[in-house]
């Protein structure tokens, strides 16, 4: 029995650190060769050139034939008669604007109260009180009696205040049909121990770019924003992955 009671908790144990090793997988392995050591910036590399990337499909209006005018310098689709500074084709630098300023308060509240009650009943079946007591117990009297109850109250708020204000350089990676281009663009910033990450992609309207090759966020079609960290500082934020494991398969 004590035998069969230590091979249990060998099994559990060695489970547990194989449910934990699998949740942790290689980036535990990676922070543990990091150890005393800077965290290090990613190489500068394609972003077509990525694993999982696609390129994107938007809904395209008709081509239109270029016409040109007898006797004239202008032709359509031509934005100046002079070189166009501003980005317009795969490769090409322009700085987003990243200026987010987002407010949001919510209060919702929601009751709910049923009750019911059901009651049948036969007082007298087929002339029940003329055939003594003892007919009377194996006879229908009272068929149902119910009660039910139930009650509800639901409240939940939201207060949100998000601010952030940066600039950051972004590559034409792809010039879809009707001229728009998508762009993306990532910014990191090693400070000590601690990096930060800015990526910025989205699909820009030749027009919205500003004479000083630059683009407001705010005029950037499925605009993908993302502002965050790795190092020691994220790594105490975070909590343990036992915990998070836990979080997960508990359901309570």
């Amino acid at each position: 029995m004590f035998r069969s009671s230590s091979f249990k908790r060998l099994v559990s144990t060695t489970s547990l650190l194989a449910l934990l090793s699998a949740t942790g997988g290689c980036s535990g392995i990676n922070r543990l060769s990091q150890i005393g050591e800077q965290p290090k910036l990613s190489s500068i590399d394609n972003p077509t050139a990525q694993p999982g990337y696609k390129p994107v499909q938007m809904p395209m209006p008709k081509p239109e034939a270029v016409s040109y005018n007898a006797n004239s310098l202008w032709r359509n689709g031509s934005r100046s008669f002079f070189k166009d500074q501003r980005a317009h084709q795969i490769g090409d630098l322009l700085t987003v604007t990243v200026n987010i300023t987002d407010q949001a308060n919510f209060a919702n509240e929601t009751q709910r109260n049923l009750t019911g009650t059901e009651s049948s009943a036969i007082t007298d079946f087929l002339g029940a009180k003329t055939l003594g007591a003892q007919a009377q117990k194996v006879l229908p009297g009272n068929l149902l009696a119910a009660n039910g109850a139930s009650q509800y109250d639901g409240k939940g708020s939201i207060q949100r205040q998000e601010s952030l204000t940066t600039n950051i350089a972004a590559v034409v990676t792809q010039l879809l049909p009707n001229g728009n281009l998508v762009v993306e663009g990532k910014q990191e910033i090693r400070v000590n121990y601690e990096v930060r990450e800015l990526i910025v992609a989205g699909i820009v309207r030749p027009e919205d770019i500003q004479s000083d090759n630059t683009i407001d966020s705010s005029k950037i079609a499925q605009a993908r924003i993302a502002y965050g960290g790795r190092g020691q500082i994220m790594d105490i934020q975070q909590p343990r992955y036992g915990q998070q494991v836990m979080d997960v398969l508990l359901p309570f």
